[in-house]
C-alpha cells in the first residue's frame, strides 16, 4: 500500500532518506479521479523505476471557472485502490500546503501558452506550469510522466524543464481511449448516457475531416459546442463542450 503524504514538510524528509539509496525515482502528477489512463501512466513509471511517486492535487490555480473547479471530483479512496501496486507514495496536499504564497509567485509562458487553451481559459497554464515546477522540485523524479491527450500541456511541460534546465526526462504515454475512440477523461462521468454516446463522434470528425474548419463545421453541426480546431506540427487539436461538460482531444495526422 502506498505512504501518503498530506504534510510536504513530512515528504520532503521522506525523499531526502531516499537520496544515498541512488534509487530511480519516477513520476505521476494528478488531479485525482483516476482512470485506465492513469493507471498506464503508473505502470509504465513502474517498469522504468525502482519508485513510484504520484501526486493527487485538484490545482485551483489552473482553473478559470470557479464552478468547474467545485464540480470537479475528489476521489481520492478509489484514487490509492486504483493505484494499489504500482505508487510507493502519494503526495495529497492541501491548498494552503501548495500554495504557502497564496499564488504571488507564477511560471508563465509568452508563446504557445496562448493558443487554444490558453486563449479560452486564461491563467491556465501559468497555473498548470507553476504547480508542475512546485511538483517536480518537492518530487525531484528522474523521470516523470504526462499523457499526450493533453498534448498543449506535455510540450509546455517539456519547454518549461528545457528552459529551467531542470533535471528530469519528460516522458510521453499514449492517450489511452475507450472502445468507441473516445479519450478516457475525469470528466466522461459528468455525461449522460446519451451524452457519452454522441462524445465518441468528437475524436472521428477530427479525425476524418479533411481541414480544421470542416471539423468545426462538422462538430457544430452533429450537437458540440465548438471552443477551437487547430493544427500543429502534425498534430490536429480541438475543444468542445457537451452537456455542460468540456472535452478535448487531438490525433496525429
Amino acid at each position: 500500500m502506498a505512504r501518503v503524504f498530506s504534510r510536504l514538510g513530512d515528504w520532503r524528509v521522506e525523499r531526502t532518506a531516499l537520496d544515498p539509496s541512488g534509487l530511480r525515482v519516477g513520476f505521476v502528477p494528478t488531479m485525482g479521479a483516476l482512470h485506465a489512463g492513469h493507471r498506464s501512466l503508473l505502470e509504465r513509471a513502474r517498469a522504468e523505476n525502482d519508485r513510484v511517486v504520484m501526486s493527487v492535487f485538484v490545482n485551483p490555480a489552473q482553473f478559470d471557472d470557479p464552478a468547474d473547479l467545485k464540480r470537479y471530483p475528489r476521489t481520492l479512496g478509489a484514487d490509492l485502490e486504483l493505484a494499489g501496486g504500482l505508487a510507493d507514495y502519494v503526495l495529497a496536499p492541501d491548498r494552503d500546503e501548495m500554495y504557502p504564497d497564496n499564488y504571488r509567485y507564477r511560471v508563465s509562458e509568452s508563446g504557445l501558452s496562448a493558443r487554444m487553451e490558453g486563449a479560452h481559459r486564461p491563467g491556465h497554464f501559468e497555473g498548470v506550469l507553476t504547480v508542475v515546477l512546485k511538483l517536480l522540485n518537492l518530487v525531484r523524479p528522474h523521470r516523470a510522466y504526462f499523457g499526450e491527450k493533453d498534448w498543449q500541456q506535455l510540450e509546455l511541460v517539456r519547454g518549461m524543464a528545457s528552459a529551467l534546465f531542470l533535471p528530469v526526462e519528460i516522458i510521453a504515454c499514449p492517450t489511452v481511449r475507450d472502445a468507441d475512440g473516445l479519450a478516457l477523461s475525469s470528466r466522461n462521468r459528468r455525461l449522460s448516457s446519451g451524452g457519452r454516446r454522441l462524445a465518441a463522434a468528437f475524436p472521428r470528425i477530427l479525425r476524418q475531416s479533411p481541414a480544421p474548419a470542416l471539423a468545426a463545421k462538422a462538430l457544430g453541426e452533429a450537437g458540440f459546442g465548438v471552443d477551437y480546431v487547430e493544427e500543429i506540427e502534425g498534430v490536429r487539436l480541438g475543444a468542445v463542450r457537451l452537456e455542460d461538460v468540456r472535452l478535448i482531444d487531438n490525433v496525429r495526422l
